[in-house]
């Protein structure tokens, strides 16, 4: 009977050995959280790729983001191997709206070759408020950052990770709807978001409070003020936070209730048509000193047709346009708002900039695209488009640890990311997680270099509509220019361009 007890004791001081060796590392929240049980996560990915091939699903038919998608990331965010051997297992030749990017064999332009370069400096072409001749525009260092995701949504750890990765990544960080924490002050430079809740920045009757949207402003390093009229998630309906992720601090930074649900209303109460929301525009601009801009997914486009006939004026108008793709994003939604309202990205923004073009403003303010670009493919699409940059959330989550398990509105996120619960959210390491997120966005702007580089051009954002074709799902394909309807001559760099971003990259190349 001895043997028996003994093996029984040794295997519990093994299993206890385990835990407090998960309980103890900071690497890998689910380990953290789940002790032991986490492990097999890690041994079941490792045998991932056979288990689909025979049993469940393709790498490419999980959704919203595939597994290989998700693996680059895994890899680019870890500095492992993120290459991918024995050709692409994509149905290339048989799958409609599949981009294939045209590398030259001669071009005028010949980057260097970037190869390893994890931190290739991608500053943005356009300067950020200089055509407006605000005071403080700048032109930002990086055409990836951080996309606007609140804490109250994301938790404190999360949102703590992004900010410093965006510090050691140079990148901006937009704050989301939710107000400017403490947990967004580690250095990261950052956007403000001014949502239709007006949180840290709103009176007592939850109206818009400019005094204390001035002082929120002089006490963090914020460089540009964003408007949000809708996000991709749930466009035009407002935001919701459940009462049980409104804790004490969250209640104080948003000025709200603790423990009741927050509801964000649909529309703005500060503004109610393009000429009064021009004129908050250019006040928030003129009492800060920052450039403005507003963030929208793409629905009926008389909005965008008003805009453009006022701002063609002169006299009033936006520094920069956030197009949100309505395939959905960081925030929980109804099925119908995340599946069926507001166009997907490359079609909303395509229908948005060629009307710009078409007027003539295209060049007098940034473009920025977001909804599903914190993959290569997908942001040299939104470039070709018209892009100057392009905002990543989903994807900076799975950086920081997301496994896409599609509880963020459940408070129950495993990995700590999107909750508040204080357990889960003790499992995500902020110091481990932001060189992670550093890493990868390190990386993905290290492969646009080098996609622009295999297309002869010296930036990503100089990639032209000509540049990419969109296969047809059968043999056939046609030009980004062709397929959304873009002049010739549209979002096509000029020698002079060339030039000009040459000589601004000189130094750095």
């Amino acid at each position: 009977m001895r043997a028996p007890w003994i093996a029984a004791t040794l295997a519990a001081a093994g299993l206890a050995g385990l835990a407090a060796q998960d309980l103890v590392q900071r690497k890998r929240a689910i380990r953290r959280n789940f002790p032991v049980l986490g492990r097999a996560r890690y041994a079941i990915e490792r045998i991932g790729p056979e288990l689909r091939q025979y049993i469940v699903a393709s790498n490419n038919e999980e959704r919203p983001f595939s597994r290989d998608q998700r693996s680059w990331i895994y890899a680019s965010a870890k500095q492992e191997n993120n290459y991918f051997g024995f050709g692409t297992d994509n149905d290339v030749e048989y799958t409609g709206g599949y981009p294939i990017i045209k590398q030259r064999t001669f071009a005028r332009v010949a980057p260097p070759t970037r190869m390893d370069s994890h931190d290739a400096w991608l500053p943005s072409v356009k300067v950020l408020g200089g055509a407006r001749g605000r005071r403080h525009a700048f032109r930002p260092d990086s055409v990836v950052n951080i996309s606007g995701m609140s804490y109250g949504s994301l938790s404190a750890n999360a949102v703590r990770a992004m900010n410093t990765g965006a510090r050691l990544a140079g990148v901006l960080h937009d704050t989301g709807e939710g107000g400017l924490s403490a947990h967004h002050r580690h250095g990261g430079e950052l956007i403000f978001q001014i949502g239709t809740g007006y949180f840290g920045c709103r009176d007592a009757a939850g109206k818009f409070d400019l005094a204390r949207l001035k002082d929120l402003v002089a006490s963090a390093p914020v460089r540009a003020l964003e408007i949000k009229l809708s996000q991709g998630a749930k466009p035009g309906l407002g935001g919701m936070l459940p009462g049980v992720k409104v804790t004490p601090e969250i209640a104080r930074i948003r000025g709200i209730e603790e423990g009741v649900d927050c509801a964000s209303p649909s529309r703005h109460t500060a503004f109610g048509d393009v000429d009064s929301m021009l004129d908050f525009v250019e006040l928030l601009a003129a009492e800060t000193g920052l450039p403005v801009g507003i963030k929208t997914a793409v629905g009926h486009l008389t909005f965008f047709d008003e805009l453009i006939e006022a701002q063609a004026r002169g006299d009033r108008g936006i520094d920069f346009l956030t197009i949100d793709g309505g395939e959905g994003g960081t925030g929980a939604a109804p099925l119908i708002f995340a599946d069926s309202v507001a166009f997907p990205f490359r079609v909303g923004f395509a229908k948005v900039w060629s009307r710009f073009a078409e007027a003539g403003l295209a060049d007098d303010l940034i473009f920025i695209g977001s909804g599903k670009l914190g993959v290569p493919d997908n942001a040299i699409v939104a470039f070709a488009l018209g892009a100057d940059l392009i905002n990543v959330g989903r994807e900076a989550m799975l950086a920081v640890g997301c496994i896409q398990a599609q509880k963020c509105h459940t408070d129950h996120c495993p990995t700590g990311v999107a909750t508040q619960n204080r357990w889960l959210a003790h499992g995500l390491d902020p110091h481990d997680k932001s060189i992670r997120v550093a890493n990868y966005l390190g990386t993905l702007r290290r492969d646009l270099a080098r996609v622009a580089e295999a297309v002869g051009v010296p930036h990503p954002a100089l990639v032209s509509p000509d540049d990419v074709e969109i296969m047809d799902g059968a043999s056939g394909s046609a030009t980004v220019r062709e397929v959304y309807g873009y002049r010739p001559g549209w979002n096509v760099p000029t020698p002079a361009a060339i030039a000009a971003c040459e000589e601004l990259l000189g130094p750095h190349r």
